[in-house]
């Protein structure tokens, strides 16, 4: 087979198969997926920047396997990273704000340090919505002033992308590399995977460090994989968990480490599981996103799933609010920005502001009210709004939400389509999120934000804290049981 044909869906133990055969080496690896993005990301902005080293480090890596030094399923595999996530290399990092296009992190984050342990190999950067879409409330998902609007690979301009990764879900669902990294403080990993027919895990917090990643919260942010199969996925989320004294999260819950999700791809699970169907979050679907989650649904009955329908959770008509957001964004960005270089203009959320009001025709596009509406606050977490947002948060969507629902039907998840309103609550408890691909509407209907909700969408499951075995043994059977994912049809043609 013609080797640039091969490449597109090809997953990662695909990849590995054929460089122990020695039918490819990661080299070309990278050249095929540089030739693709040269290709077809002139039309969907999806990539800020390309790693120039990335050829000389896949030969370093050839050069290991030749030696008989493989480091594991992603020895060689080229991957991607949002651009919120330090890499001390030649690449930038910025989050997307043309005030921090000039700069480079000093070193890596612990996620690409722990990638480059695994052998991957760190292809470039992401577009993604600027400041992690916590900048404006009118900022289109996927628009960023370094790079502007990231398309869908599905209808380019016309279907909504999802944010905040949406560079990284509109990448990996063109196959402009094996897999990518996003982020999530609520729905940014769930969102794009689930408009760009991919899977995406929010893990859990705790599971995988934050450190040297450009924050929104301390208490929901974490780095999840996204990637075109639930094997795929796993494979990613294994190679980045762990504990980093720099996150100090990460020693909450040591017994929960696992650094081969792997072994739960087990489509038999289905047989026993038991899923819940929280029918109160569906009122709103149109009839063909309904449709999508009543064939699901049916799916894993025919799996032989034990279905509850409906649950309601006691959480399901409480007022929820973004004051945790508004009050740690100041004081998590603040600190970051204190470290960046001293050559840099922007040292503090205020100097950010101030930036882009000397900037306005670059930088304010969409305005920046969000900005401005954290900069109000006093930075030191002490507001007596704030502690109880929080303390809402994790108990009402949490203890006295997911988990008191899944006691009490003993339920091992809860089934909502894509991104809607169950990602927001497993953010907001600190708990895991899966999405796999669950099929395309063919019809849609403007959604409140002004999107149109046709084309790929997503099935999602949540659980409890720490549950993602059991997420990844639903997904995967879901999966397997369906093969949803279809690559879309690419043009060659720039938009620029």
């Amino acid at each position: 087979m013609d080797k640039k044909t091969w490449i597109v869906e090809a997953t990662i133990s695909d990849m590995q198969d054929a460089l122990k055969q020695g039918w490819i080496t990661s080299a070309e690896l990278v050249q095929l997926y540089l030739e693709r993005i040269e290709l077809y990301d002139g039309q969907l902005h999806s990539i800020l920047e390309v790693n120039p080293d990335a050829l000389q480090i896949a030969q370093d890596l050839d050069q290991e396997r030749s030696a008989k030094k493989v480091r594991g399923m992603l020895h060689g595999i080229p991957v991607l990273l949002k651009d919120n996530i330090d890499t001390g290399d030649k690449l930038h990092t910025s989050a997307g704000s043309i005030s921090l296009a000039d700069s480079y992190a000093a070193k890596d984050s612990f996620v690409a340090e722990k990638l480059r342990q695994a052998g991957a190999v760190i292809l470039g950067k992401t577009n993604m919505t600027e400041w992690a879409n916590f900048m404006s409330a009118s900022m289109w998902a996927g628009y960023s002033s370094r790079k502007g609007l990231t398309l869908k690979p599905y209808g380019p301009g016309e279907l909504f992308i999802g944010g905040s990764s949406s560079g990284s879900g509109a990448a990996v669902a063109a196959n402009l590399a094996a897999a990518a990294i996003g982020t999530e403080t609520s729905g940014s990993i769930i969102s794009p995977s689930s408009q760009n027919s991919l899977v995406g895990i929010k893990p859990t917090m705790g599971l995988v460090s934050r450190s040297g990643i450009i924050p929104i919260t301390y208490t929901q942010d974490t780095a999840g994989p996204m990637a075109r199969t639930v094997a795929d996925a796993a494979i990613l989320l294994g190679a980045i968990t762990g504990a980093d004294d720099q996150d100090e999260v990460t020693n909450i819950d040591p017994q929960h480490r696992i650094k081969d999700y792997t072994e739960f791809l087990d489509a038999g699970y289905l047989k026993q599981a038991r899923i819940g169907i929280p029918r109160h979050y569906y009122k709103h679907l149109d009839r063909d996103r309904l449709d999508i989650v009543e064939s699901a649904i049916q799916v894993l009955r025919e799996q032989g799933a034990v279905i509850i329908d409906p649950v309601d959770l006691p959480c399901q008509n409480t007022k929820w609010d973004a004051n945790v957001l508004r009050y740690e964004f100041k004081k998590y960005v603040n600190d970051y920005l204190a470290n960046v270089d001293s050559s840099l203009p922007v040292h503090s959320l205020a100097d950010v502001i101030a930036y882009n009001e000397a900037h306005a025709d670059r930088a304010l596009k969409y305005g920046q009210g969000t900005l401005i509406w954290a900069e109000e606050t006093s930075g030191t977490l002490t507001e007596q709004e704030y502690l109880e947002s929080r303390q809402k948060n994790r108990e009402m969507a949490g203890t006295r939400g997911i988990d008191q629902v899944l006691q009490e039907f003993q339920l091992d998840a809860l089934l909502f389509l894509g991104n809607e309103y169950g990602p927001d609550l497993a953010a907001r408890a600190g708990y895991p999120s899966i999405t796999v691909p669950g099929g395309y509407a063919e019809n849609g209907v403007i959604a409140p934000g002004g999107y149109m909700t046709k084309g790929p969408q997503g099935i999602t499951f949540i659980g409890t804290a720490y549950s993602e075995p059991v997420l990844i043994k639903l997904a995967y059977g879901f999966e397997q049981a369906t093969r949803h994912r279809v690559a879309p049809k690419l043009s060659s043609q720039s938009s620029e």
